[in-house]
């Protein structure tokens, strides 16, 4: 009888790309009515948990990330590809994207 096989992998993006997971925020407006989520708009929030190596440029050398792994960002609103459920741990939701996406990083 074959091993069973776990379905939870380590994820690890390629050339320029990250994975991101998103940071989902309670929306509550100013009335104090509370948006549900079938109603909220996608987050554009995330916490930086996986980097690929980088772009190669023109010469073929390796440009590396600027991000890091668990670093905030914020990135553009309709960007990256969602990660099926029940690929990686836990009930977050994740986005790979490519680098070009990510508009800010957040400190402090």
């Amino acid at each position: 009888m074959p091993a069973k096989r776990s379905t939870l992998a380590k994820i690890v993006p390629y050339g320029d790309r990250v994975v991101v997971k998103q940071i989902l925020q309670e929306e509550v407006r100013a009335s104090g009515i509370v948006i549900p989520d079938t109603a909220k708009e996608r987050p554009q929030l995330g916490e930086v948990i996986a980097v690929g190596p980088g772009r190669l440029d023109e010469n073929g050398k390796r440009v590396p990330i600027e991000v890091q792994v668990g670093e905030r960002v914020l990135f553009a609103k309709y960007s990256g590809q969602e990660v099926p459920r029940g690929i990686l741990p836990g009930e977050e939701e994740y986005l790979v994207l490519k680098e070009s996406d990510i508009l800010a990083r957040l400190q402090g």
